[in-house]
């Protein structure tokens, strides 16, 4: 991944390149060209300026003084001169060479067009000197009359040469792009790397059974840290999961042990007896049946709490009084026969937001544990208050109420206040774990008169 990021970075930046830079080429070969061409016609006319007064005089000296002008132009860098008269005949060249001094200069078509009083501008092959030319021709006036013509000539190399230069200077920074291209990929792609194969690494450690290890969420992009910061959370919820299983089970083997160790001795006992004292067995085996119901109730209520903590099911907005007023109307006759009266008080028209049936569930635990130990004659309440934020229903009984440490532990599993060991330490807990899941809290207090309030408080739903 890291070389084709690389490569494709650079590949890229090679096309934008060779986008902008080849018609920049094309240009910059226009352009240098009409620059060397009109420095020749500025240096031409300069020269046809100086030259006017000595062909007009037409004398050797004169002549002597634009040939001393013509060399030193050519030694300074310049172009290679020639400066004839009105006939055409060459009067100066910037060579050491004198012979071509004298000679008609007319079959150039350059020098011919400049004699008529144009400019002439151009490139032609040289069969006397066997290459090719860039030149530039103009006419040396004096008032209206034409005495002749400047010629400046540069080997066409010359402006070759020049041009691939610039274009050298040109291509050399679109080389030095594409390769720091490359290199700014070639960070990019290593750091992306790096990170992915850490997680890679810490994803194999997951899978081998290693659950603390955790991604690095300061490392690499915003989206790798991000990606990170979810495999944590998978990570701890993973965790969490397992360590919920482990527990599972672990307080499941411990809590049936005892049922299934008084279910078989009742069993054995009840064998023993079936021949001799049939009154005895009969009793044994209806005391197994009691262990057997035990038994069934702590596997339905281990169940329902492994189905609450495994849940991730999302809060919806319920009706608080309206729950409240359904489940009192289902305890009432079994609070009849006990002798209570269960009454509800619930007046908020707000809804909260809780897991589906949570709401239920909570208040029926709460009910049955009232009615465990209410006495006849006694009463419990259901009421439910709104505080804007919050609602909460309470369940007010006018029991024996708890030792302080104790309603701190009461919502533990598996923890049973009662020293006959009632129940099986398992509703409360699914209270709690219920009232979790629906962002709300639960918690029991003692009542100043007496009794416990068992209270659940919900967020509203705004």
């Amino acid at each position: 991944m890291k070389w084709r990021f690389t490569a494709v970075l650079m590949i890229v930046a090679l096309l934008v390149v060779l986008v902008q830079d080849i018609p920049l080429s094309n240009q910059l070969r226009v352009v240098e060209r009409d620059r060397i061409v009109t420095s020749l016609e500025r240096d031409a006319f300069v020269l046809a300026g100086r030259s006017e007064e000595s062909l007009e005089a037409n004398t050797s000296t004169d002549h002597a003084v634009i040939t001393d002008l013509a060399r030193q132009y050519r030694a300074a860098g310049g172009a290679r001169v020639v400066i004839t008269d009105s006939a055409g005949i060459a009067l100066v060249t910037s060579d050491d060479d004198r012979s071509a001094v004298g000679s008609s200069y007319l079959s150039r078509p350059e020098i011919a067009k400049a004699i008529t009083g144009q400019i002439a501008t151009g490139e032609r092959y040289s069969d006397t000197l066997q290459e090719q030319l860039l030149y530039v021709s103009v006419p040396v006036f004096g008032g209206a009359k034409i005495h002749g013509a400047v010629r400046l000539t540069y080997p066409a190399q010359f402006v070759t040469d020049s041009l691939n230069r610039r274009l050298f200077t040109l291509w050399l920074v679109a080389l030095t792009t594409v390769l720091l291209a490359g290199i700014v990929g070639l960070v990019l792609s290593t750091t992306i790397t790096r990170t992915l194969k850490r997680l890679k690494e810490t994803t194999e450690h997951l899978a081998e059974g290693r659950l603390h290890v955790r991604a690095d969420e300061t490392m690499g992009a915003p989206e790798l840290r991000s990606l990170s910061r979810s495999f944590n959370i998978m990570a701890e919820r993973l965790d969490a999961l397992l360590e919920q299983q482990r527990t599972f089970a672990s307080n499941a083997s411990h809590q049936l042990r005892t049922p299934l160790t008084a279910l078989r001795l009742r069993l054995e006992s009840a064998r023993a007896l079936i021949e001799t004292d049939p009154q005895g067995a009969a009793g044994r085996l209806l005391s197994a049946e009691t262990e057997a119901d035990r038994l069934g109730g702590i596997i339905e209520g281990l169940l329902l709490l492994s189905r609450t903590e495994s849940s991730s099911a999302p809060v919806e907005p319920v009706d608080l009084d309206e729950i409240a007023r359904e489940r009192v109307e289902h305890w009432r006759p079994l609070a009849r026969e006990s002798g209570v009266a269960l009454e509800v008080e619930a007046h908020s028209s707000r809804p909260v937001l809780a897991v589906p049936t949570a709401a239920e569930q909570i208040i029926d635990n709460f009910i049955d544990n009232a009615l465990t130990v209410s006495s006849p004659g006694g009463s419990i309440m259901v009421r439910v208050l709104d505080d804007r934020r919050w609602t909460t229903v309470h369940v007010l009984d006018e029991g024996p109420g708890m030792p302080p440490e104790e309603t701190e532990r009461a919502f533990e599993r598996f923890w049973r206040g009662s020293a006959d060991g009632a129940g099986h330490g398992l509703g409360l807990a699914i209270v709690a774990q219920l009232a979790s899941a629906s962002g709300a809290t639960v918690r029991l207090t003692n009542r100043p008169e007496g009794g416990l309030d068992a209270s659940a408080r919900f967020v509203n739903d705004r």
